[in-house]
């Protein structure tokens, strides 16, 4: 919607794609948080030292209906028909647990964010924790300069009569949706 009402950004212009808006977007619930809650040395992103939780998808229900789900490498969920069934595609399909989901594996795919002083307490002993403990960093000093592909801090005013938004002086404005994506024609079977 953004796109069609808005066009392209500025550093996409070039190439004719959309890529900047969708590396902000995916940041918006992945690294950005992450950075924002103290844990983007543990999650965020998916790099070499990092848990990463991944979803698989079927690029015409992205976003909606994931093929897989992985924790820490092991299947915690993927959609599954009939285990009792004696076709090879029975319907209807649910997701279901996989086997991260069950067992000792829960705690072992899985980290509980806790402060430096918990930590130093040794807090999970106390509580009979079995996952593994991270102590949060850095929560206090970040700013909004800190997160990625999402850094802008407009200067925002609101006219108290009209209810006219301006950020930097430009007035906002969205029309209202005429058709939604990825809305109820995702969810029929």
């Amino acid at each position: 919607k953004m796109k069609v009402q808005r066009g392209l950004l500025p550093e996409d212009e070039q190439i004719g794609a959309d890529n900047l808006r969708a590396k902000r977007y995916i940041a918006k619930y992945t690294i950005n948080p992450a950075i924002t809650h103290g844990i983007a040395h543990e999650v965020g992103s998916v790099e070499v030292g990092k848990m990463a939780d991944l979803v698989l998808w079927d690029p015409a229900f992205f976003g909606v209906k994931p093929a897989l789900i992985l924790k820490a490498g092991m299947i915690a969920a993927a959609p599954m028909g009939d285990p009792n069934a004696s076709i090879p595609t029975p319907q209807p399909v649910h997701y279901r647990p996989m086997f991260g989901a069950y067992g000792k594996a829960t705690a072992a795919t899985r980290a509980t964010f806790v402060s430096q002083a918990a930590l130093d307490a040794h807090i999970g002993e106390e509580l009979g924790l079995h996952s593994r403990l991270v102590a949060c960093k850095n929560v206090r000093q970040v700013r909004k300069k800190d997160l990625k592909h999402n850094s802008a801090c407009p200067t925002l005013s609101v006219d108290p009569q009209t209810y006219e938004v301006h950020a930097d002086g430009e007035l906002l404005t969205c029309e209202p949706a005429t058709e939604l994506p990825l809305a109820q024609r995702y969810h029929l079977f």
